[in-house]
């Protein structure tokens, strides 16, 4: 297993977490019952990961009721993370990332999860209705209380997640140290705005749905699409992409698995451990059997033709601005070749696009 830090933080993290939302029967991701539970955490923490995420509204509560039974006797071990916003019940007052609505989130946490203290709280989401100063604010009471250690975010937008830190360091508050986010080699949005953000202000980044909820485990294909009755089938793609790539980075993941003598899924996980400012990759099964396949992908180097071969097939393109602000500081600006030439190694400088032929 490899070991990173948790952001802008003193803590160390494995690079694989183990995500919960299997745990529990309210929302059919898994159904792990007791039993399920204790076997799976005690397989992840006896194969090196000492992070585990969850959150609230999982199964209502189920996934950290289960969790903290399963931790009894090791939870001074491992970074626990848990999360608060979305709704918990009808009443509109037990949803967001109001004063009310955290005070009583955390309080509700830790009495499911066992425990004193929560290592690192997140908002789940952006909330629009609550003035940002409450949510923040509310979040570094709750550290000087002790009941939390660290703060996050997740789903931000960069420019919100910009406007949270620079009111904390504004405020000599706590600031947040992570941001929870999708990304995966069929979802690399996060690379228009946010990791140059995240990288900037030393956040970081935990991937929740790094296989873009099952898709990138090679399971179907262009051949082989899901049968009826199967949950793609049924409940369609847990996160949207354009399925036509998606295909494409399939076959380029099946390449490249097959050179490695690895799976699809190990490496899409493995190639996620080479993006910038990422602390930890979460992971979760079904089973112990596919959990154990995934932990091994931190085992596996891709080299640099592996790495092109995937970036050829799964890049969506650059958006402006961001191609302007790379075109000007990197194609055209000579310093940055003299002062930071680490950036323009293996292929990373961006080239100058001026008097690129059309292709219609």
């Amino acid at each position: 297993m490899q070991y990173r830090k948790l952001g802008n933080s003193g803590l160390i993290v494995s690079a694989f977490s183990l995500g919960t939302m299997q745990f529990g029967k309210k929302m059919n991701m898994g159904g792990l019952d007791q039993k399920g539970t204790n076997e799976m955490v005690r397989f992840a923490l006896d194969r090196g990961i000492n992070f585990i995420d969850t959150a609230d509204v999982y199964s209502l509560g189920e996934s950290e009721t289960l969790l903290g039974n399963a931790l009894k006797g090791t939870r001074q071990e491992i970074v626990l993370a848990t999360k608060v916003r979305l709704p918990m019940s009808g009443n509109f007052n037990r949803c967001g990332s109001t004063r009310v609505n955290i005070m009583r989130g955390v309080e509700s946490s830790l009495e499911r999860l066992q425990t004193d203290y929560i290592d690192l709280y997140q908002v789940h989401g952006w909330d629009s209705t609550t003035p940002l100063e409450e949510t923040v604010r509310t979040l570094d009471d709750l550290v000087r209380q002790g009941k939390v250690r660290h703060i996050g975010l997740s789903n931000y937008l960069a420019w919100q997640a910009a406007v949270a830190l620079g009111i904390q360091e504004r405020d000599h508050i706590e600031k947040f140290v992570t941001a929870q986010m999708y990304y995966s080699l069929v979802g690399r949005e996060l690379e228009f705005d946010w990791l140059s953000y995240a990288q900037h202000a030393g956040l970081g980044i935990l991937v929740w749905s790094p296989l873009a909820g099952g898709f990138l485990s090679g399971k179907y294909d262009r051949n082989n699409p899901p049968p009826k009755g199967s949950r793609f089938a049924d409940a369609g793609r847990f996160v949207p992409f354009d399925v036509e790539r998606g295909y494409g980075v399939l076959d380029a993941l099946k390449e490249t698995a097959q050179r490695l003598g690895a799976g699809p899924a190990q490496v899409a996980l493995a190639w996620l451990l080479t993006r910038p400012a990422v602390s930890s990759v979460i992971i979760a099964a079904r089973t112990i059997e596919t959990l154990g396949a995934n932990i091994k992908a931190a085992d596996l180097k891709l080299g640099e033709e592996d790495l092109k071969l995937l970036d050829r097939a799964s890049h969506p393109g650059t958006p402006y601005p961001k191609w302007m602000v790379l075109q000007l500081d990197q194609a055209e600006d000579p310093r940055p070749k003299i002062l930071d030439p680490g950036r323009f190694m293996e292929g990373g400088s961006w080239k100058d696009l001026r008097g690129t032929a059309w292709k219609g």
